[in-house]
């Protein structure tokens, strides 16, 4: 504690960066009254402002430790610092109710997995929060998933839904307990629960439900299970019968299943796992990791047939790591969806489509109001990580662009049509969102809209330009040329630009480089539209940010059925054997 050292001086802080939703309130307030620090901290929509006083020895001591003792999912990305007018007579350090206004900064805080702390105190019998299955802290829980508008605070999630009781109320209001401040909290005594029932909605009679669906499992059942962003349907990952009839319901052919196992030495028995790799598996993100598979692994072979690798995550939520509790192996884990469709996050809807699929559903009560599958990652050469799917744990995270970007323009894009996504650029940071999925599915673009419209509230986003794929036919480019038309603003144009397809990944590996000199870049995809009105699939380009020059390509094959060649790839392979061949392919 710094004594009195002096006349008081006061300075402010204007912090951006991950700042809100990861107990960085209170560890402000704690190291203020540490310090003996007058003053105030508050959340905005573009991130945090504090306020402190005292004499030069103490805010100097704060303006160190405030950088250097960060809460474990906190970053900040800039701070801005500057004298203030002192307050005569000021007592405390209090943390203020938060405010609203024009956005500048503002990180929206990702989703993430259960922390030691909780994981420790729902296995303690003394804890009130023993083998509950919505336990979470200031380090960890549901936050993108659960946050309707920035600020990050209780009244903007679905937690609004219920009222804390004295416990929950009384840690959430105390400075020095872990859950400060922490939006989510809860117990058994106040907040969601979970129940079991059948494929028809019908409660399953049982006294514990968590333990009732593990046995399902254990029984060779499929179980769908309300988890943090939408659904799972889950099996036993060792039964070939199960297996099939999972592919065979969910309408999934032949892409492998991501698996989740119970621990670190259960993903070992299946899988190489590499030093990076481990630390994926157990951090606090915790995506699907992408790992070389081990031979005569005890999984069925419908897993993931043909393949040398598999998928495997481990347990993120409480949830999760109370069925593992139950002594279960290795399970299918797979999205609450039927292939090409969204994934479900409703009870309602579950029971509904969901139903059909699985023989029993394990339900909750607390709400999901963004819909978000599991992210997929792959380790590089160099021990990096490859983001395949960006979803839980990494969106809406922004990538930082730097100089690469020079553009003053707020710019919407929309993407292509498969595998969608959605990015908001503005001054050097894109803000990436959650994967989609293929528009030509309706719900899914509904699904596509309403992320649009999410990203744009709650980033108080207005876009001053659209970049659209230049593919004429695309779902996402003809919202592109409705929206710029006026026809989806009530009259109000933006102006629109469209993007070859292969150069739009040339462009995005060099912003993520932070470079902007032109490249020979080799693009091998599955198609893009190209300038010359014809589908293109493997490219060589100069290129830079802003324009390319094609060098050379594979040469020109008929598409047998145009666009459906992207999804049925043995259409092209026909069409490339007959080129070469002629009849005698046949």
């Amino acid at each position: 504690m710094v004594t009195n050292c002096g006349s008081s001086k006061r300075i402010f802080f204007r912090i951006t960066g991950q700042v809100q939703g990861v107990g960085f309130r209170p560890f402000v307030y704690r190291l203020a009254r540490e310090l003996n620090l007058t003053g105030w901290v508050l959340n905005g929509s573009w991130g945090v402002t504090i306020e402190v006083q005292a004499c030069q020895v103490a805010l100097e001591e704060f303006s160190c430790r405030l950088l250097t003792e960060l809460p474990p999912l906190a970053e900040i990305d800039s701070c801005q610092q500057g004298d203030a007018e002192v307050v005569p007579d000021e007592q405390c350090f209090e943390i203020r109710p938060s405010q609203g206004g024009e956005i500048v900064d503002v990180q929206v805080t990702v989703d993430t997995a259960t922390c030691p702390d909780c994981v420790g105190e729902m296995q303690d019998p003394s804890d009130p929060r023993y083998k509950y299955p919505f336990i979470n802290c200031t380090n960890c829980g549901p936050r993108y998933s659960i946050i309707s508008a920035v600020p990050y605070d209780r009244p903007n999630t679905t937690m609004a839904d219920f009222d804390m009781c004295p416990l929950c109320k009384g840690q959430y209001t105390d400075p020095a307990d872990r859950r400060f401040h922490a939006q989510p909290v809860a117990c058994p005594q106040c907040g969601p629960h979970v129940w079991l029932v059948d494929s028809n909605g019908m409660p399953v009679e049982c006294s514990d439900a968590i333990t009732t669906a593990a046995e399902t499992l254990q029984a060779g059942k499929i179980l769908a299970i309300k988890g943090l962003g939408g659904f799972h349907l889950a099996c036993r990952a060792d039964d070939e019968h199960v297996v099939a009839r999972l592919r065979r319901r969910k309408l999934r052919d032949a892409k492998p299943f991501a698996l989740m196992v119970a621990d670190l030495a259960q993903a070992r028995s299946l899988c190489e796992i590499s030093e990076d790799a481990r630390k994926l598996l157990v951090g606090a993100i915790r995506p699907i990791v992408i790992c070389p598979a081990r031979e005569n692994v005890p999984l069925a072979e419908a897993v993931a047939q043909g393949m040398n690798t598999l998928g495997i995550m481990l347990p993120y939520t409480p949830l999760h790591h109370l069925l593992f509790a139950c002594g279960l192996g290795p399970l299918v884990m797979t999205s609450g969806n039927y292939s090409d469709q969204p994934i479900i996050k409703d009870n309602d809807s579950a029971v509904e489509y969901l139903g059909k699929i699985a023989d029993a559903l394990l339900l909750h009560d607390r709400r999901i109001y963004r819909r978000l599958d599991d992210s997929v990652v792959q380790i590089h050469y160099d021990g990096s990580p490859g983001i395949l799917r960006r979803a839980r744990g990494y969106a809406p995270q922004p990538v930082r662009l730097g100089d690469a970007v020079e553009t003053s323009a707020s710019v919407l894009a929309v993407g292509a049509e498969l595998k969608s996504a959605v990015c908001l650029l503005q001054g050097g940071r894109a803000v990436l969102g959650e994967h989609i999925g293929d528009l030509k599915d309706a719900r899914t673009y509904r699904h596509f809209v309403e992320t649009i419209e999410h990203l744009e509230k709650l980033f108080e986003f207005d876009a001053e330009c659209i970049a659209a794929d230049l593919h004429p036919q695309y779902l996402s480019s003809e919202y592109a040329r409705k929206r710029a038309s006026g026809q989806l603003t009530g009259g109000r144009k933006t102006k629109l630009v469209h993007v070859q397809h292969h150069h739009a990944h040339v462009a995005a590996c060099l912003a993520e480089h932070g470079r902007r000199d032109a490249v020979i870049g080799l693009v091998c995809d599955g198609v893009g539209y190209g300038d010359d009105g014809a589908v293109w699939g493997c490219e060589f380009f100069k290129a830079d940010l802003a324009s390319y020059e094609r060098l050379g390509h594979l040469r020109y094959i008929p598409l047998v059925g145009g666009d459906a060649a992207a999804r049925q790839t043995y259409r092209p392979a026909v069409a490339a054997l007959y080129e070469a061949f002629g009849d005698d392919c046949l």
